[in-house]
């Protein structure tokens, strides 16, 4: 079972930028990556994906022009840069993993069977 490892979080002011990082245990090559997201009171949500070859991204339209998915495979690590950064982005963002790129954008969040610790991320006004 793969292990994901989130870091990079921390407190922003609005408009400013972070770069997250989720580190995997095994090798990432043949894996849609993907960040999720969850805010106090709210259920965790789609936030952005990659195909496994790193050409085809999705992102969920309230963050679209503004955060920025990437992988390096050769770090076993996905990053997502994220940028002009709003109070209503303060979540607890973990990353995920999938063989088909389509599913891990529609699969709901519940039904991925273990999650990293997430890496906290937030955006004072």
């Amino acid at each position: 079972q793969v292990q994901l490892v989130e870091s990079g979080g921390g407190l922003v002011q609005a408009g400013g930028s972070l770069r997250l990082s989720c580190a995997a245990s095994i090798a990432i090559s043949s894996y849609a990556m993907g960040w999720f997201r969850q805010a106090p009171g709210k259920e965790r949500e789609f936030v952005a994906a990659i195909n496994w070859n790193g050409v085809g991204t999705f992102y969920t339209d309230s963050v679209k022009g503004r955060f920025t998915i990437s992988r390096v495979d050769a770090k076993n690590t996905v990053y997502l840069q994220m940028n002009s950064l709003k109070p209503e982005d303060s979540a607890v963002y973990y990353c995920q993993a999938h063989g088909n790129f389509g599913k891990l954008i529609t699969v709901a969040p519940r039904a991925f069977d273990a999650w990293g610790q997430g890496t906290l991320v937030t955006v004072s006004s």
